[in-house]
């Protein structure tokens, strides 16, 4: 595939980058946590069934960082990981649950917690770090969290270890993708991918309104180099890791999506090889949806 900027990494690159993530997150001393039900004062937790608990994730040197663990009814069972957007909300899928799924919802960095954040909302420093440090910090941390409550979760007896899958909206639509690329050759069967953000910098750098790209090249303008910011980049464009997206992949846009928009998620789709779905929302802006939803439990069920 021809690189969409010439300072993008390449595919080799690209594979380096994911098995060094993969690597990091196996190898933490990693203890995991049940908490018990808290005040409740930021996000909504669903309590449909015995067994779900919000789980901290702590490691020597680490931010602590936390989940939420809804089980199936009976197992072992496939298990889906779901990832946040940018404002790090937590979340329960108990219609996934009910169809036979794990479910664990995972909120890296300590961004958020099971009584609230941990800072002011969408002050989230990740974008930034991952631009000002030239790919040595920000979304390579994220990640390597995200990785290691995988690994954890896929060692459970209570889950089938090659069948999983990603999914997510806006930032977690993009990072899923991240993650189905990291997670490529260890079993997982699908991703669904909600009007993905971190897709196509090259294509949104173009644009009058760069919607929620404006953050990420208004870092570049403040970092010190020369070009190595674009292959910050592009370590994170989930355009770049199309060669190794070979599971079904299923993305959505909305038509009124100024953040992430159509043309973004579009060019994605146009560049992937295997089983693939694209779905344009009419009259839909930038936000969670039900027909993703919807149309996420439908793919899981097809695939997973």
């Amino acid at each position: 595939m021809e690189k969409i900027h010439p300072e993008y990494p390449a595919p080799e690159e690209i594979d380096e980058w994911c098995e060094a993530i993969l690597t990091g997150a196996r190898g933490r001393d990693l203890a995991v946590k049940h908490l018990d039900d808290p005040s409740y004062a930021f996000q909504l937790g669903v309590r449909h069934t015995d067994g779900n608990n919000y789980l901290a994730f702590e490691s020597r040197g680490r931010e602590t960082f936390y989940g939420y663990w809804q089980p199936a009814t009976a197992g072992p069972a496939p298990v889906l990981f779901h990832l946040p957007g940018y404002g790090a909300e937590m979340s329960a899928h108990p219609e996934l649950v009910q169809e036979g799924f794990n479910v664990l919802h995972i909120n890296p960095q300590g961004y958020a917690t099971p009584t609230g954040p941990s800072m002011p909302e969408r002050t989230w420093p990740v974008l930034p770090d991952s631009v000002k440090s030239l790919g040595k910090a920000g979304y390579v941390n994220w990640l390597e969290d995200a990785a290691s409550a995988v690994s954890w979760a896929l060692s459970l007896d209570v889950v089938e270890p090659k069948r999983f899958a990603f999914f997510g909206s806006s930032q977690g639509g993009g990072t899923s993708l991240l993650m189905a690329s990291i997670f490529t050759e260890t079993g997982i069967r699908a991703v669904a991918a909600d009007v993905p953000y971190l897709t196509n910098f090259p294509l949104m750098y173009e644009q009058d309104d760069r919607g929620a790209y404006a953050g990420a090249f208004g870092a570049m303008e403040t970092a010190e180099g020369s070009g190595e910011e674009w292959r910050a980049l592009g370590l994170i464009d989930t355009v770049s890791h199309v060669h190794r997206l070979n599971m079904p992949v299923l993305l959505t846009a909305g038509s009124l999506d100024t953040a992430t928009p159509p043309a973004s998620v579009y060019s994605l789709f146009g560049l992937l090889q295997g089983t693939r779905s694209y779905t344009l929302m009419d009259g839909v802006g930038h936000r969670y949806t039900t027909p993703f939803l919807r149309l996420a439990k439908a793919w899981f069920k097809l695939y997973v």
